[in-house]
């Protein structure tokens, strides 16, 4: 029995290993060594900074309207002019082309492109290394961006917005917020003018994309919204490069529905597994490593319209997932307005549940999702107290161990009580010798009699798995703990200690805690559990710096635990012997 209780031990932890190198693999290709920065947007010259699909060439990256263009519309002449619109607000500076409307840059001020550098990161870019961007137009009946003279070129009032263009407005809640507007003009020589908004709130990620179609021609007008992300197949500028490991989490599409909350969407299957829904309330985005874009169907007439979301892969190869909506007419002699949601950032999931059901879920905790929200809420909780992602880890250790100290106690206490019967036992085996039979009656009247179970030494590990398992997610996926800083060296929680100082600690905590468990019989056994602290050491290297320090602090409250219990139940033992 205590055999089949030590490679119950020894299978565990290797599952903990093996399901945590699935992790790093999971959703997962083969990683790019070359790593290059794109160049910036400039500001005087666009030439290699607007996206492809911006000519009539490229036409196939526009959707296709569910109705027949039977009629072209008349557009403007095209104006020569392509400066790009400069937007900068408190979170993001991001460009806008006037050809189409397309955002075709957003750097976010508050994250840095990496730990080392003070440049922000780049969530969207279009030049000749990488194209990341967000489209939006009209196509239809009479869209312009159905047209054959190709996107339309919007006119627009100044090249650069700051802060200082922000102005007081009324939101549906009657509350007053800031809010910067980009309008851009484009205006048909039959009389129709399309005014395009983007809508910037200060302190707020999401912005609202608004076309008004004010028709002052003599017939109806037809047409529908769309809104898309294309992307190339470049690598995630957001992954953790962890040495000889690289730490990847998914990288794609995703989609959501009331229905379906959350859809992941492999690049590789946006033509063989395509997204083909219609939904009211739905979304579509692209994923990475700690950030997210989204397009968000918003309202026309007031009302929130049912959109068509779908996935496909442009003449180029390129990823393209948006939505489209239904037909809107606008009478002659009418206005009238539609709108979608962008959003651009990091993954922050109190914000993204406001914007609609599932978006929240691109953090991404797995199959452990419950424990791994759990373990974040206690880490916020902690951190809003001492304002250190470190401290708040060790902090949420310590309570995790509380909450199961009375099951781990139990357990401890059993193993305690095998340590003390080892003597015996092996008195035992070398009195009955070649008589397994009896040996195991003996055996089993003597854990009966001093109350062992030699199986509670499995509790504590199968009960810390999934809690190290999705500590390991919410390290990860948690935006909030990316770059984050404990003390002194570890200035990086959710990579690797750069000193390996950590790691040999958690390998010191755990022989240290292997001495304090009853040793193995069999020869064999107890090598192989000498090595299991320097396997694990070993592995633990290239592991995020926060999750070895939980593995550090829990490794020594078991010690303190263990060691508590081992003399209390030596004290007992030998007062019974004495009475």
């Amino acid at each position: 029995m205590q055999q089949w209780a030590r490679f119950a031990i020894l299978g565990a932890m290797f599952v903990v290993a093996y399901l945590l190198i699935l992790a790093w693999q999971k959703d997962y290709g083969h990683a790019d060594t070359t790593k290059t920065q794109p160049a910036a947007v400039v500001a005087h010259d666009v030439s290699a900074d607007l996206p492809n699909g911006q000519t009539t060439a490229a036409s196939s990256d526009v959707p296709q309207a569910n109705i027949a263009a039977a009629q072209q519309p008349t557009t403007a002449p095209a104006t020569a002019n392509q400066q790009l619109i400069s937007v900068q607000t408190d979170l993001y500076h991001l460009w806008i082309s006037p050809k189409g409307g397309d955002i075709v840059r957003i750097e976010l001020l508050n994250h840095d492109q990496s730990k080392n550098s003070d440049e922000p990161f780049v969530m969207l870019e279009s030049d000749s290394k990488r194209t990341y961007v967000a489209q939006s137009g009209l196509i239809g009946l009479n869209g312009p961006d159905s047209s054959r003279a190709g996107r339309p070129n919007y006119e627009f009032e100044k090249t650069a917005y700051t802060l200082a263009d922000l102005k007081d407005v009324k939101d549906k809640d009657g509350k007053t917020v800031k809010v910067l507007t980009v309008p851009m003009v484009f205006k048909t020589a039959d009389g129709v003018e399309i005014i395009k908004s983007f809508n910037f709130k200060q302190g707020n990620y999401p912005i609202e994309v608004s076309y008004q179609v004010v028709n002052r021609s003599a017939q109806n007008w037809q047409g529908q919204m769309f809104g898309q992300l294309k992307r190339d197949n470049s690598e995630d500028p957001g992954k953790s490069d962890q040495g000889i490991f690289t730490l990847g989490t998914f990288l794609g599409g995703a989609w959501g529905t009331p229905d379906e909350h959350y859809n992941k969407l492999k690049f590789a299957n946006f033509t063989e597994e395509k997204l083909d829904q219609q939904a009211k309330g739905g979304w579509v985005a692209m994923v990475q490593h700690y950030f997210v874009s989204a397009w968000i169907p918003g309202h026309f007439g007031g009302q929130e319209y049912t959109a068509k979301l779908e996935s496909r892969k442009s003449a180029d190869g390129m990823n393209i997932i948006g939505f489209t909506s239904p037909t809107i007419n606008v009478p002659a002699g009418k206005a009238m307005s539609i709108d979608a949601t962008f959003y651009a950032g990091p993954k922050i999931q109190s914000e993204l549940k406001d914007l609609a059901v599932g978006l929240n879920q691109t953090v991404d905790y797995g199959w452990l999702w419950p424990i791994a929200k759990l373990l974040f809420m206690g880490l916020q909780m902690f951190h809003n107290v001492v304002g250190n992602w470190g401290w708040s880890i060790i902090l949420l250790t310590i309570l995790v161990k509380l909450i199961l100290w009375p099951l781990s106690s139990k357990s401890y206490r059993s193993m305690a009580k095998m340590r003390v019967i080892a003597p015996e036992m092996q008195r035992m085996k070398e009195e009955f010798g070649e008589d397994r039979m009896r040996f195991s009656q003996e055996m089993m009247a003597l854990y009966k009699r001093e109350q062992v179970n030699p199986l509670s030494g499995c509790l504590p590990l199968l009960l810390q798995m999934p809690i190290f398992l999705a500590l390991y997610w919410v390290l990860m996926e948690s935006v909030e703990l990316r770059h984050a800083p404990w003390m002194l060296w570890i200035q990086d929680l959710s990579a690797m200690d750069p000193w390996f100082i950590l790691p040999l600690l958690m390998g010191v905590t755990m022989f240290v805690q292997q001495s304090l468990n009853p040793q193995p019989a069999d020869p064999m056994q107890a090598k192989v559990f000498k090595i299991m602290p320097i396997m694990f050491t070993v592995f633990m290297l290239f592991f995020p710096a926060g999750l070895v320090l939980y593995w550090i602090v829990n490794n020594s409250i078991t010690i303190l635990q263990q060691w508590f219990i081992n003399k209390s139940v030596e004290k007992d033992r030998l007062k019974r012997e004495a009475a």
